[in-house]
């Protein structure tokens, strides 16, 4: 089974935090929420940080502003992962330098649409 971490999971099933957890749910993956301000979405217990992951994930998916990225691209690089995915609205000029300084293997596209989901759909 497959792993993701949302990186600003939500329980507003409006946001793309909350479609992108039904979205890996839907296709198979083990879900690992994370957002320090929830405490479980969609059912899933949450987690305050990437760092406080049981397992390193196959993917990291992100929903958070620029700002909030940046200063948690250390603990996702610490962590590790095979595909970060920032989804629109994630990336910058500083998120994009820092990702190739810390040897990120960054995807600029929405992960809801990369495994087979529509975000209308959910």
């Amino acid at each position: 089974m497959k792993t993701v971490a949302v990186i600003g999971a939500s329980n507003d099933r409006k946001k793309f935090g909350n479609k992108a957890v039904r979205a890996f749910v839907q296709r198979g993956y083990n879900v690992f929420p994370v957002n320090p301000n929830e405490s479980e979405v969609e059912g899933i217990p949450v987690f305050r940080s990437i760092k406080d992951l049981p397992v390193r994930p196959e993917m990291v998916s992100v929903y958070v502003p620029p700002a909030v990225l940046l200063k948690l691209l250390p603990e996702i690089a610490a962590k590790g992962c095979d595909e970060l995915w920032l989804n629109p609205g994630t990336e910058s000029e500083e998120v994009l330098a820092e990702i190739d300084r810390l040897g990120l293997p960054a995807i600029q596209a929405c992960s809801i649409i990369g495994v087979g989901v529509s975000p209308s759909t959910l």
